[in-house]
């Protein structure tokens, strides 16, 4: 999604980049009543009824603009943080550039980084990717880019956080109750694919409950007895990546999730290793196209290997801004078989929605960044790769983790 064009003649960009525009007038609009206010109660108030006329500029904004104090303070919040620490980012804000949505995930990666030249990086490279992608799409590209421009400070956060986790019971209403867990990220996905693969093997056609019905009870039975009357042995696979010298122990890192919604520190996941019921998978995959296996195959269907590679390869939906895992997503060959070849280069993950569109040549666009769904892509269309942060030159490592 690009509503950045500086000459727009579509309807829906221009709608877009006017909307953008709008928003960043009303932020531009608090932050001077604000600062017209404390500096008229500077000048004229005592210290004790400064400090509590100051402490009404939020209320008043509010009152205007039809927002609660909170959200108020926070906007004026996030205009300073881009102000003062992403300058370019904040005047493409004014020229409508980007969004609030996105200038929000912007200020939230700002506000984690400790040094300058860290303010500077993120303030040029997230503005380059924030106008060809999804606000969620940025969202997650920041949390990787944290764990990349200052990996030792993220993974010092990573361990006191992980310091304060916990398991927690707040009781409800109509006889129901929270069950809140604060865990490693990799842990609670494990948990959560575990619960998920459970819940969708058939095992009563007379079964009516629910997914998460299913789910539910399953989680319930395996805390209370260990083990589940449905189906006592079910695994998850966690599908990480972490970049070869972290791998090797030449440096410290952080392991990404394959849909690059969470990371985790590197050390977490290889210290996992001592556990009996853990299985590696491990896969080297080009860090310039993204391409997992080098060999065809005569077949339709790809083998369970590169299947399973694929989908740890491409994390989520491949169609822009869609973020269905590609665990549930079919494989697609881009240019269809048998012409096209049945393997790494050849395929990608689409959901069923997105590939039902593709297969009825309704899905065909081409953003800004390069990146193309199209119903016969020529062979010069660019390959699907996972968006690069940092130009390491490294391999990355996908590793299958099973908690069984």
């Amino acid at each position: 999604m690009d509503i950045g064009t500086t000459a727009c003649d579509r309807p829906l960009a221009l709608a877009a980049r006017t909307l953008a525009m709008a928003e960043a007038a009303s932020y531009v609009a608090m932050v001077r009543f604000r600062d017209a206010e404390v500096a008229r109660i500077e000048a004229s108030a005592s210290p004790m009824r400064a400090l509590v006329e100051r402490s009404m500029i939020a209320l008043e904004i509010g009152q205007e603009m039809g927002l609660s104090q909170a959200q108020v303070n926070a906007r004026l919040a996030i205009a300073d943080r881009m102000i003062e620490r992403a300058p370019v980012s904040w005047v493409a804000f004014l020229d409508g550039r980007i969004d609030a949505a996105r200038v929000r995930e912007i200020s939230t990666g700002l506000d984690r980084l400790e040094r300058e030249e860290s303010w500077a990086r993120l303030d040029e490279a997230a503005l380059r990717y924030a106008t060809t992608h999804t606000t969620s799409e940025l969202r997650a590209w920041v949390k990787r880019f944290l764990t990349r421009v200052e990996p030792e400070e993220a993974l010092d956060r990573a361990e006191k956080a992980r310091a304060d986790r916990y398991v927690q019971v707040t009781h409800l209403d109509d006889g129901m109750s929270w069950l809140s867990a604060y865990l490693p990220s990799h842990q609670a996905t494990a948990v959560m694919k575990r619960l998920d693969r459970a819940a969708r093997t058939p095992v009563d056609e007379d079964d009516d409950r629910t997914l998460p019905q299913r789910a539910a009870d399953m989680f319930v039975s395996w805390l209370t007895h260990g083990e589940t009357t449905d189906l006592p042995t079910i695994s998850g696979d966690v599908a990480v990546m972490i970049q070869a010298d972290v791998l090797t122990g030449l440096a410290d890192g952080h392991a990404e999730s394959s849909d690059g919604e969470w990371s985790v520190p590197a050390s977490w996941i290889l210290d996992d290793l001592d556990a009996d019921d853990t299985f590696w998978h491990r896969i080297i995959t080009d860090p310039i196209h993204g391409d997992t296996l080098a060999h065809d195959y005569a077949g339709r269907f790809a083998p369970e290997t590169l299947a399973k590679a694929i989908r740890f390869r491409d994390g989520v939906c491949r169609a822009p801004g869609c973020r269905v895992p590609a665990e549930r997503c079919d494989l697609d060959h881009r240019e269809p078989w048998p012409t096209g070849a049945t393997n790494g280069s050849n395929m990608w993950a689409l959901c069923r929605r997105h590939h039902s569109m593709k297969g009825h040549g309704v899905l065909q666009w081409t953003l800004r960044s390069g990146r193309t769904i199209d119903t016969a892509p020529s062979e010069h269309a660019p390959r699907p790769a996972p968006p690069t942060i940092l130009g390491d030159g490294l391999a990355r490592m996908i590793i299958e983790y099973t908690a069984a």
